[in-house]
């Protein structure tokens, strides 16, 4: 579990990657749960014999893991990478619905647990990515967690969840510029200059789209996983 109330409020995980209780999941998916809604886990059919890359995926408002997975799984094959796609417990993520981190920070926590028990992990590339509000999520608990997370990849976010900061994680934004679901006016033009004031390096694209994700993005952002 989380370590106090405070913490699970300000949405840090007390989970870090470490050497594998037991065997690697097959490769393909895998449903994995956790005390609140599972999360979807994708195992690529080649692992480096070096510790793996882990994303996590977060999805949009009224969205599914699957979404994230048809946007990521791409990306993740040619990086050798561990897709991780949690639920949200309601339509969007518990920072928008009740205002804190809440349960689906502790399902994030048991997933994550979940994978550094089957999977050497590589604690330098450890990214978390999401898209919309899932996005804002993801910078919240980057942010909040950059000492667990190296990279956040934040597509059309709206918003910086409110949360104590730790680390200094590398940061990708993407907007599209006919956003509007997420005018970027209000959205990306106010968080990425916000980020880089607070000293963060912020790797940004806009792009000539709505409220979506070119291929060219993901393929852009992934490359930050080395």
């Amino acid at each position: 579990m989380l370590t106090t109330a405070g913490d699970l409020v300000h949405g840090v995980l007390a989970v870090q990657p470490a050497p594998p209780l037991h065997a690697p999941l097959a490769a393909g998916l895998h449903w994995l749960d956790t005390p609140s809604s599972p999360a979807l886990l994708y195992v690529p059919d080649r692992l480096p014999y070096r510790p793996a890359p882990l994303l996590v995926a977060l999805h949009g408002a009224t969205g599914v893991p699957g979404d994230m997975l048809a946007l990521l799984r791409p990306a993740a094959v040619r990086h050798g990478a561990l897709l991780l796609a949690p639920t949200s417990e309601q339509v969007t993520w518990d920072t928008i619905t009740v205002g804190h981190f809440d349960k689906d920070a502790v399902g994030l926590q048991h997933a994550m647990a979940t994978v550094f028990d089957h999977f050497r992990i590589d604690a330098d590339r450890i990214a978390i990515s999401g898209f919309s509000d899932g996005a804002s999520y993801a910078l919240g608990l980057g942010l909040a967690n950059g000492d667990l997370f190296t990279r956040v990849l934040a597509y059309s976010p709206g918003h910086i969840p409110p949360v104590h900061r730790h680390g200094r994680p590398t940061i990708f934004v993407s907007h599209g510029r006919h956003d509007v679901v997420q005018p970027i006016a209000r959205t990306s033009h106010r968080i990425v200059p916000a980020l880089e004031h607070d000293g963060y390096h912020v790797d940004y694209i806009e792009h000539a789209l709505g409220h979506q994700v070119p291929d060219a993005v993901v393929t852009a952002s992934a490359e930050l996983l080395g």
